[in-house]
């Protein structure tokens, strides 16, 4: 026999058979409900003092049969029902009201929120005597912050032929044309979540940034949630209240993604992913993905595809629910658990073929930095905060044309120029990856080879975008990954960049505060300051490393010979 859902404590043996009769009713797919079924329904709730309710999918049959409260039902887990985008879940709710009433908020978000296909609920009198049927289905868009549903007149009790099947394929339609699903530019739309103990305007500035991440990936902002807290809530980051308010804006506001400022926990993500029916990343994830988009080289991309494989092996932890059912008893494991340990297995070989082909791509670069070291070529990086101008430097100090765009992490693979300055001296200058605050961890070590490419420069070049008001919190966020990788040893010079964008005193002021050189990486003009600076680095540099050189030849002349 099929199972009751919910409160079924005190019912009477009679009264479950009697629920469970409901099971045996067919709705002809056109009709809300039979005017016999709502009837029965009224009745057992009327003598049982509690709400009824029923899920039926489009053919008519009975899913899910529920106990109330006198007040509310609990509709049950139906995450087997996927809604694909542009579509509804594919069951309707029809349940009892105690008392001659309008549908309640929780009906309504319970049907915008798990996207049913329709949700009614039947007034009685306190005879139990028949009242009216309300009716509402979700539309495209809502206005202000009021829920995407439209509530439809109340209806007789007999009057339940409504063409209730076309209706429901006309709404999948409009939901499909709109912009709930699918923006008209093509782009997905995202809602940005921080939850933070931070103010309300670094908040602000940190989803500035994630903004910023969310364009470079194609992705259009469709609105922007800010909870400070204390601490994360441990389950869903943001609290359970704030993320079924949080989705409801997702949906009035047509967006099918949610992007977390923060790195979610294996069990964070799919808690969230098991309540809401939208796709939910994190900062982390997002980076990887632009990552992925931009890697040109083959390093490159098998930096980020190792970066991707250690993000995700912890997460293939999810077990398939069709598969949950296919496991076998006590001391038994079935194909779900099988595959799940098949998928984990080819993701480590892949991540150990990858830091293979990794491991010798350190060996060449170390070949090719015996190379230089034989020519005695110092070598110069160009480090800083993302979209911080660096390649428009190295262009404009070089004359070259690497790829310059005004996104995050435009530039991924490595670009090496040659350098002459005005005495003649020849360098390498490199221009590498950008960094941002809060670096994943994954994205650091499997960019391990790039950062040596820091590790062997003689000098290092921090551009610092001083027209950006958190400045001086990129400035520390990039000195701090340096510091990690131990590269806050190696000589640098800081490049003040994009001072035309900001008055001169300002500029003066800044450049007087961090010790560097204000400059305009677009105009070769007022870069001559900036490389004297770096030609007295590189002059000190070599007249170092000469005078090593002859200490150890003094120290130990027979190995000289």
């Amino acid at each position: 026999m099929k199972k009751i859902f919910g409160n079924k404590a005190g019912l009477k043996s009679s009264q479950i058979r009697r629920f469970e009769n409901l099971y045996r009713r067919r709705i002809p797919p056109e009709w809300l409900i039979t005017p016999d079924m709502l009837k029965e329904m009224r009745a057992l709730s009327h003598e049982t003092g509690r709400q009824i309710g029923i899920l039926a999918d489009r053919a008519g049959k009975i899913k899910y049969v529920i106990a109330g409260t006198g007040s509310k039902i609990v509709i049950p887990d139906i995450s087997e029902y996927r809604a694909a985008p542009g579509r509804l879940k594919g069951l309707r709710c029809v349940h009892t009201h105690m008392a001659p009433e309008p549908l309640t908020r929780d009906d309504l978000t319970d049907l915008a929120l798990l996207r049913l296909d329709m949700m009614a609920a039947a007034d009685m009198d306190r005879h139990g005597g028949p009242g009216r049927v309300h009716v509402a289905h979700i539309i495209p868009e809502a206005s202000g912050d009021s829920l995407p549903c439209r509530v439809l007149d109340p209806l007789d009790p007999w009057d339940m032929d409504i063409g209730c099947l076309e209706m429901i394929r006309a709404i999948e339609s409009e939901l499909a044309r709109s912009r709930v699903f699918h923006d008209a530019s093509g782009k997905e739309r995202a809602i940005l979540i921080n939850a933070a103990p931070r103010s309300r305007a670094l908040a602000e500035t940190s989803l500035d940034e994630l903004a910023a991440l969310a364009g470079a990936s194609g992705i259009e902002v469709a609105a922007r949630v800010i909870q400070r807290r204390k601490k994360a809530d441990p389950k869903f980051v943001i609290g359970p209240g704030k993320l079924q308010e949080t989705t409801i804006t997702a949906l009035s506001k047509g967006a099918s993604l949610m992007i977390f400022d923060q790195e979610l926990t294996p069990s964070q993500a799919r808690s969230i992913g098991d309540v809401i029916e939208l796709k939910v990343i994190d900062r982390t994830q997002l980076i990887l993905d632009i990552f992925a988009r931009r890697a040109r080289s083959r390093e490159g991309k098998i930096q980020v595809e190792l970066a991707q494989l250690q993000y995700l092996l912890p997460r293939l932890a999810v077990k398939n629910t069709a598969m949950s059912r296919l496991t076998g008893g006590i001391g038994g494991r079935g194909p779900g658990e099988t595959k799940l340990e098949i998928n984990r297995r080819r993701a480590r070989e892949k991540i150990r073929r990858l830091k293979k082909d990794l491991s010798r791509v350190t060996r060449r670069r170390a070949r090719q930095k015996s190379k230089r070291e034989k020519k005695q070529i110092p070598t110069i990086s160009i480090v800083g905060y993302t979209n911080a101008g660096k390649s428009t430097l190295l262009n404009t100090l070089t004359r070259s044309s690497v790829r310059v765009e005004d996104q995050v992490f435009a530039t991924l693979d490595p670009s090496s120029r040659r350098l002459r300055f005005p005495r003649e001296t020849e360098v390498i200058i490199t221009d590498t990856v950008g960094f941002i605050r809060d670096l994943p961890k994954d994205l650091a070590e499997a960019f391990r080879s790039t950062i040596e490419e820091m590790e062997n420069a003689n000098l290092l070049l921090h551009v610092i975008d001083i027209s950006a008001p958190e400045h001086l919190e990129q400035m520390e966020s990039v000195e701090k990954i340096l510091a990690d990788f131990n590269l806050h040893r190696i000589p640098a010079i800081r490049a003040l960049n994009k001072k035309d964008r900001i008055c001169p005193e300002k500029a003066a002021g800044i450049e007087k505060k961090l010790s560097g050189v204000a400059i305009s990486a677009r105009n070769a003009a007022t870069l001559a300051p900036l490389i004297s600076e770096m030609e007295k680095a590189v002059d000190r540099i070599s007249k170092n490393q000469g005078r090593q050189a002859s200490s150890e030849y003094d120290e130990h002349p027979s190995d000289q010979r």
